[in-house]
């Protein structure tokens, strides 16, 4: 199996994977300590969640602080649903191809919702207009079914500007490129080459939210519930090499881009060129039966343009926020790679794609 689809999921990292059976069981047999207990096996793992919570600090602007979390979503959801503006009813804004981890809770809550538009290259202007009575942006810094790098910087001055607080989604930021300011962002672990089942929530110093899980008085009263050593551990690890890795890894994922553009000429490039991150390819060609494609080409892993992450079957949202109509959209592919992507495995996969479709006529 060729694993084309890193804006679903990355590969564990094996110094991630190492560090982690420290804190599962060790090679004591004592790895298993409760953090938030008192006694020698507690202090050690809260000694490692400590090193963790540093690690993923920085990845992060100066001037905050890092909460654990179970995923960005609950990320996410906690300072959308606890920030002060949101509680007191104030609006909310935010862009049209926002994950749905972010549209489907700002348009699940009670407060005034506020589309901000994109356009054809999936961008959202700079200088945003922002409605009055609007609280809290939302925009994503990468897109992630486009790859489409949002001016994040800009719009968080547009906010602040208009007293909103800036949410930033930077899931699939981190780790790839220097996260932007907000006054809220989150990230997840296994988009990073961490652990499934962990993420966290920056906050800027002064931010105050409410908690969403309440209970044990974890993370400093924002989280509750005893925190796994082993997912931070791994999250730390996957964290500081993304840091240490992110020029390197960047250069690789720029060989193989221009590689791909290659490989899928003829194709049709879905969202911006040059304002995107390059590890993400989604592409489309007229006529295309992606169902048909995805049945022939059963030993590459890609997604297809027509189901959002819940297979509910529904044409993308992100795509036709872009002016895709919906026959363009269900034409349309999401290749996506990264630090263990070789080329080969790359040229394998475009050699199968390409035959599939040529021998549907297309």
């Amino acid at each position: 199996m060729i694993y084309l689809d890193y804006q679903a999921t990355t590969p564990l990292a094996p110094e991630a994977r190492d560090a982690m059976m420290r804190w599962l069981d060790g090679p004591d047999g004592m790895g298993f300590g409760n953090p938030h207990s008192p006694h020698r096996l507690g202090r050690q793992a809260a000694a490692a969640v400590d090193l963790a919570r540093e690690r993923v600090a920085a990845l992060f602007p100066p001037g905050g602080k890092v909460y654990f979390t179970g995923s960005a979503t609950e990320a996410l959801n906690t300072v959308m649903r606890g920030c002060e503006p949101v509680r007191a009813g104030a609006g909310i804004a935010v862009s049209g191809i926002e994950h749905a981890a972010v549209w489907d809770t700002a348009r699940a809550l009670a407060n005034p919702f506020h589309e901000l538009a994109v356009d054809a290259e999936g961008l959202v202007h700079p200088e945003p207009e922002i409605a009055d009575g609007v609280g809290l942006v939302a925009v994503m810094q990468v897109n992630n079914e486009i790859g489409t790098i949002q001016p994040v910087a800009q719009i968080a001055t547009a906010a602040k500007a208009a007293g909103a607080l800036f949410v930033c989604d930077a899931v699939q930021a981190a780790g790839r490129i220097p996260i932007a300011h907000a006054d809220a962002i989150a990230i997840s672990a296994h988009k990073l080459h961490g652990p499934k089942g962990i993420g966290a929530l920056w906050l800027r110093d002064g931010v105050e939210v409410a908690p969403l899980i309440t209970g044990g008085g974890q993370e400093g009263g924002l989280r509750s519930g005893t925190l796994s050593p082993a997912l931070c551990a791994g999250f730390g690890v996957a964290a500081k090499l993304a840091n240490d890795r992110m020029q390197a890894d960047a250069d690789h994922i720029e060989t193989l881009w221009a590689r791909a553009l290659e490989l899928f000429e003829g194709w049709t490039l879905n969202g911006s060129d040059d304002a995107r991150w390059h590890g993400n390819l989604n592409l489309r060609r007229d006529g295309l039966d992606v169902a048909r494609l995805m049945s022939d080409v059963r030993n590459v892993a890609f997604s297809a343009g027509s189901a959002c992450a819940s297979g509910s079957g529904k044409p993308s949202r992100v795509l036709q926020a872009i002016g895709l109509n919906d026959k363009h959209v269900k034409n349309s592919i999401r290749l996506g790679f990264g630090r263990y992507t070789g080329m080969d495995d790359l040229e394998e996969a475009a050699a199968a794609i390409n035959a599939a479709a040529s021998a549907q006529g297309i």
